[in-house]
């Protein structure tokens, strides 16, 4: 049997669906693969163009695959749609990714190390933990916004939990008790959460890659480990402006008939990282008010358009100095940016 030069797998947590064509784009390879033959089975296949979509457990199987002489493409998924011909099966699938990894035109996905996922690892967990930090401080605001008793907005919970713990006549006694249980947790999450931010702050000092990132005004030891996570490759990019695009802060367009029309941000790409951006922005922002002389580009958009707008624009302007500091080196030098 002729050998497939182009294989499209489509992954699954224990089936996966594989399709390979020749040279002459024949179909030469139609199979179905359980979890622990994979390996085995792409071992005793000669080197060949393997397509996957970027999916949960794609960089580990490009990773393998790679290892065993493989040339591997990671593609969005979104992407691929458009090639499956009809109906929705593995098989499908796995015809329309290996159609759609020889596409000149098509965008991949940098395979990510170890080492870069358990960074992105660590940024979701502290994630997670900071929004059930907020489900359970919502409901112990409104729990206590029944009895008259308010706190101003943000993290300010002390006082309230100062309130529960205390003998106020305000609060049944059945209510503080249950009331406790939501300030144990949060407490317990608050000790969780600066236990990683500690963490995190540590690894991003033992990092070369991320202490330059840190010196972006409003790119913290946070910011500047999703940025390394999250863009192994920035070269990936034909420029700054195509990686803000990327990140979602260029505004969407409508364009027809020779008409330009551009909207709010498309907010494409990964929210997480485009949201540490806009915070680190609003940060800047907040300090450019209160000390215009330290930052005068700031001061200038702010004195023309709304704050939450600047902070957007910002945002666009941090993202495209880190993209030249990931693709070119050095650390940012102020002088040069007001230059």
């Amino acid at each position: 049997m002729e050998h497939a030069t182009t294989i499209g797998l489509d992954l699954a947590k224990n089936v996966l669906q594989v399709h390979g064509v020749n040279a002459a784009g024949q179909v030469v390879l139609r199979r179905k693969l359980r979890r622990a033959a994979v390996l085995e089975f792409f071992a005793a296949l000669p080197p060949a163009l393997v397509g996957m979509e970027a999916c949960g457990g794609a960089h580990y199987w490009a990773r393998e695959l790679t290892r065993l002489g493989h040339t591997v493409r990671l593609m969005p998924p979104a992407y691929v749609k458009a090639y499956v011909k009809r109906g929705k099966t593995d098989a499908a699938d796995a015809e329309a990714i290996c159609e759609a990894v020889t596409r000149p035109t098509m965008r991949f996905v940098p395979i990510k190390t170890e080492a870069q996922q358990a960074g992105l690892v660590e940024l979701k967990v502290r994630d997670l933990l900071v929004r059930q930090r907020t489900q359970a401080i919502n409901p112990l605001r409104s729990h206590l916004a029944e009895y008259g008793i308010v706190a101003a907005q943000g993290r300010k919970v002390a006082e309230l939990i100062a309130l529960v713990r205390d003998d106020d006549t305000r609060l049944p006694d059945l209510a503080r008790e249950a009331l406790g249980e939501l300030v144990a947790q949060i407490e317990a999450l608050e000790d969780r959460i600066e236990r990683l931010d500690r963490r995190m702050v540590r690894h991003a000092r033992e990092n070369e890659t991320t202490r330059r990132l840190a010196t972006i005004p409003g790119i913290g030891a946070i910011g500047a480990t999703a940025l390394a996570a999250l863009v192994p490759d920035p070269h990936g990019f034909a420029s700054a402006r195509h990686f803000a695009a990327w990140l979602g802060l260029t505004p969407k367009p409508h364009s027809s008939g020779g008409k330009e029309r551009l909207g709010r941000i498309s907010r494409q790409g990964n929210s997480m990282l485009r949201r540490l951006l806009v915070l680190g922005a609003t940060t800047c922002l907040r300090h450019a008010r209160r000390s215009p002389e330290a930052a005068d580009w700031a001061t200038r958009l702010l004195a023309r358009r709304p704050f939450k707008v600047a902070a957007v624009a910002l945002a666009n302007k941090m993202a495209r100095i880190a993209w030249a500091l990931l693709a070119r080196g050095g650390s940012y030098n102020p002088s040069a940016a007001a230059a």
